[in-house]
Parts: C-alpha cells; sequence; structure tokens
C-alpha cells in the first residue's frame, strides 16, 4: 500500500481535486457529533482560545534540534527562532500547548505579567496535562519545555522586491517558577509568574488567531497535525477564492527538516486527514493533475471560531 493510500487520498487525473475528509473512515453519528465543533458551543463550554499569529504563519519544529537556532519560511515571511545554546529550542506539542495558553490568558487579562499559580498540578490542569514522574514523564518535559519557551526571541523578517521589515520579539522579559518538580501538588510560599516581552505581548493581543481548545486536545499527539488545524482555520479567515498551495511551500512552511518531500507530503496527509476531523468545515483537497502532485487545494471555507478583526498595519497580516 502506498504512503498516500495509507493516508486516505486517492490519485485522479485532470486535476481533479479529492476532499481529503470525504476520504475519512466512517465515524459513528455519536462521535462525530462530538468532533463537529461549532463555535456556540464552543463559547458556552468556554473553549475558545488564541495563538499566537506569527506562529502560525511560520510554526516551530516538531522534534528535538541541535544548535541554538531555527528557521522557517512562509512566501515573504522569514522566521527565525533564538534559544540560549545551552537551553536549546522549544519542539513538539508542549511549548505549543503553552503558547495557547500564553496568548489566552493575555488576551483575556490585557496584562503581560500573567500568574500561573502555587501549584505546578493546577497549572498542568490547565493545559489538561496528568502530572507524571520519571525520565519521560509530564513534569520533567513541560518544566524543559518552558524554559526553551521563556528562553527564546523570535525574529521575523518580511522581504519582497520594494519593501523590507523586521521584528525582533522576546517571548518573555521575566519569568519565575516556583514549584518543586517532585512534589506537584504541594503549593509554595509564591506564585510562579512569567512577564511576556512588550512586543511580543502587542504581537499576541492586537493579532491573535481564535481557535478552539478542545481541538488542541484531540490533535495534542501530533504537532503538525496543531499546526495544521490553526494555519486552516486562519487561513479561511481572509482567504477569497480556491488557491493550490504546493508542496514546496507547505514544507518551508511546516517541516523543512525533512530530507525527501515524499515523507513530508505523506505525514502531513495523515495530519491534515485528522484535523478534517475536528474542523469538518474546511474544504481542503488534494490535487493530482496527471503524474504531477500539484499540492493541497483550499477552498473558502468557515473558519472554526469566529474570527477577530482588528486593525494592523503590519505587513505579514
Amino acid at each position: 500500500m502506498t504512503d498516500q493510500r495509507k493516508a486516505g487520498v486517492t490519485r485522479q487525473s485532470g486535476g481533479e481535486p479529492v476532499r481529503l475528509g470525504d476520504l475519512l473512515p466512517t465515524i459513528p453519528p455519536a462521535v462525530a457529533e462530538a468532533l463537529a465543533l461549532e463555535v456556540e458551543d464552543a463559547r458556552e463550554a468556554g473553549a475558545i482560545g488564541y495563538m499566537a499569529r506569527i506562529l502560525v504563519q511560520a510554526t516551530m519544529p516538531h522534534s528535538r534540534r541541535e544548535g541554538a537556532a531555527f528557521q522557517r519560511s512562509n512566501g515573504f515571511l522569514t522566521l527565525t527562532i533564538l534559544a540560549p545554546p545551552n537551553v536549546g529550542l522549544p519542539y513538539g506539542t508542549i511549548p505549543r500547548l503553552l503558547l495557547a495558553w500564553v496568548t489566552t490568558e493575555a488576551v483575556r487579562t490585557r496584562d503581560r505579567h500573567l500568574v500561573l499559580g502555587h501549584h505546578l498540578s493546577g497549572f498542568m490542569r490547565q493545559l489538561d496535562l496528568v502530572p507524571t514522574g520519571g525520565r519521560w514523564g509530564t513534569i520533567p518535559r513541560l518544566r524543559n519545555q518552558m524554559l526553551r519557551l521563556f528562553a527564546s526571541s523570535i525574529t521575523c523578517v518580511y522581504s519582497d522586491v520594494t519593501h523590507v521589515a523586521g521584528s525582533n520579539l522576546n517571548v518573555a522579559s521575566d519569568y519565575d517558577l516556583w514549584w518543586n518538580p517532585k512534589m506537584p501538588s504541594q503549593g509554595t510560599l509564591w506564585q510562579s509568574t512569567i512577564t511576556l516581552g512588550e512586543r511580543f505581548f502587542e504581537e499576541i493581543i492586537n493579532r491573535p488567531v481564535p481557535i478552539d481548545m478542545r481541538a488542541l486536545q484531540f490533535l495534542r499527539r501530533s504537532p503538525l497535525a496543531l499546526d495544521i488545524y490553526i494555519w486552516l482555520t486562519h487561513r479561511m479567515s481572509y482567504l477569497k477564492r480556491p488557491v493550490t498551495v504546493s508542496w514546496e511551500a507547505l514544507q518551508l512552511q511546516f517541516g523543512a527538516e525533512y530530507s525527501r518531500r515524499r515523507d513530508f507530503r505523506s505525514k502531513f496527509l495523515r495530519a491534515t486527514a485528522a484535523v478534517l476531523r475536528v474542523y469538518p468545515q474546511a474544504r481542503v483537497s488534494h490535487v493530482v493533475e496527471g503524474n504531477k502532485d500539484a499540492g493541497l487545494r483550499l477552498e473558502p471555507s468557515p473558519t472554526h471560531v469566529r474570527q477577530l478583526r482588528r486593525r494592523s498595519g503590519l505587513p505579514w497580516g
């Protein structure tokens, strides 16, 4: 069986798109209803969250990376994440969940200073993480990724033929983590806190991407699926006409670390099929023209949650 058949994708000649959502396995009605996360239902459940837009358009590493710099591109936008060499770059699911929490809290409170609380276990519940110890447990992994994320800085550069613009953002200006990882339920005298970098704070509260936090929990086993879900609901918020996105462009944005494009394509299609289970409104197709794989076709669709429309003069909006 080919990688594409495994991903639930068939080839059709003449450039006819195949909707990935139509090729998903049959889901029982009760499960399908639970996974069709309607906007008002999400609002009533208090499940509306937000993600920083700059990390939607160009994403973080999916797996551990050596070195202290990581770069992704999306059209004219290049995003570089820098970390102290002795700390390392954030990667995987946990920093994405952390960023969603940080962005949601900043939008809710309109404050750079965020309180994480007296209890590690209490904060982990907010991320829907079950505290476990040991070398590969959630507690050491969360602590490690928090240090990596909070110590990182982000550089965005927009460059076209006539215009170059850039911005340097520190995720945090200060952070104090007082928890005892060996006793996650024990309260501490001082609350753990983070103060977001001023430019980063302005970016995330002025330009957040609305998301359904329950979708993140459903997709949390795959950092790539998390990235695709958030990208799709953001892209659909301004898509006016059908567009085909090439695999070259998708790999630059989501998977530049893959050495072979076919490996990236196979994994991307499987992750997209999972995303469409929670976001069935997205009209996404895999287009093959003759023997050439043209890429992913997006057609105007409802956003997964209602867009927050804000004016911005930044060129990469």
